[in-house]
């Protein structure tokens, strides 16, 4: 941004919080605001719901507005749920605006312990849902999809479970190969979400997808799950970035837009973009205000962070 660009927004932040009394980043609304629908530098990718209050409820008109306000990328954990038809209508507006899909849940069991066992059943239960997520990746032109491997086993050795784990992953990985379709695997947070799951930390996912050594297992870095549990987020960035092929967000407290929380995202943002990222950044959050006006504030948060 050229530099008398940057004086206006300085001007203009530094006048909305002297009028409106407010903290730089509440009076970030003030200054951007959904009128500037200029497209992102990077592929942040809202889904349904975020915006009906001013789209309204049908999903098709609900891409049409993410594509006005100048998002690039669109996410729907439950794509798999949905009809062939719809997947095809949303696949359809999706090329029609340039948009490109983000992650779709493949699998995600929360309270079985399946990928930590070597169980025939388990594995044809998972061909059987690898297979069905090649299908519709193809139907929607996905790249991605979300893997969440399960809980973990109390009456088992930590090790003999990862072991499992990565002997059940290198089989899913054989079926998505042949498409192309990359796995993902997300680690989530014990202490808020998601007590009891294998997978919680992004060295431990790196572990696993080196030991997989598959370009169809990568990581999923949650930047809310992971402040939760360890933080260090851009070293960890790092250290994992050669593993890692999709990211999504969520401040902390609250799992809610950026700038509502502790996370420095701005930076975050800046950083990923430098090292040459082209992805996907799903935002997988929740909106800090009900209707229009807090729809507008999650676009204007992310105009912010989007600023560097």
């Amino acid at each position: 941004m050229a530099q008398i660009n940057r004086r206006k927004f300085l001007t203009g932040a530094a006048a909305a919080v002297a009028v409106t009394g407010l903290n730089p980043l509440k009076a970030v609304s003030k200054v951007f605001t959904t009128s500037e629908n200029k497209k992102f530098k990077l592929n942040y990718a809202p889904h349904f719901g975020m915006f009906k209050n001013s789209a309204g409820d049908d999903e098709l008109a609900q891409l049409d507005f993410m594509a006005e306000q100048g998002f690039t990328a669109f996410e729907d954990n439950g794509m798999m749920g949905r009809s062939v038809d719809m997947q095809e209508k949303i696949a359809a507006r999706l090329q029609k605006h340039d948009m490109k899909m983000g992650v779709f849940v493949a699998y995600a069991e929360f309270g079985e312990k399946t990928f930590v066992h070597n169980k025939p059943e388990t594995r044809e239960m998972l061909k059987k849902q690898m297979n069905d997520a090649v299908e519709v990746a193809k139907r929607v032109n996905a790249r991605w999809a979300t893997v969440v491997p399960g809980a973990f086993e109390n009456g088992m050795e930590w090790d003999y479970q990862t072991a499992n784990v990565i002997e059940n992953l290198k089989w899913c990985a054989d079926i998505c190969e042949k498409s192309g379709l990359i796995m993902v695997l997300e680690p989530l947070n014990p202490w808020i979400n998601h007590p009891g799951l294998f997978l919680s930390k992004i060295p431990q996912a790196y572990q696993i997808c080196k030991a997989v050594n598959s370009p169809s297992c990568k990581i999923l870095d949650d930047l809310y799950h992971q402040q939760v549990t360890e933080g260090n987020l851009i070293p960890n960035i790092d250290l994992a970035w050669d593993e890692i092929a999709y990211f999504q967000m969520g401040d902390n407290p609250g799992r809610n837009e950026p700038t509502t929380g502790e996370i420095n995202y701005q930076n975050v943002f800046k950083h990923i973009h430098g090292k040459g990222y082209k992805g996907v950044l799903g935002m997988e959050h929740g909106n800090s205000k009900e209707g229009k006006d807090g729809e507008q504030a999650v676009i204007a948060a992310y105009r912010y962070c989007d600023n560097f």
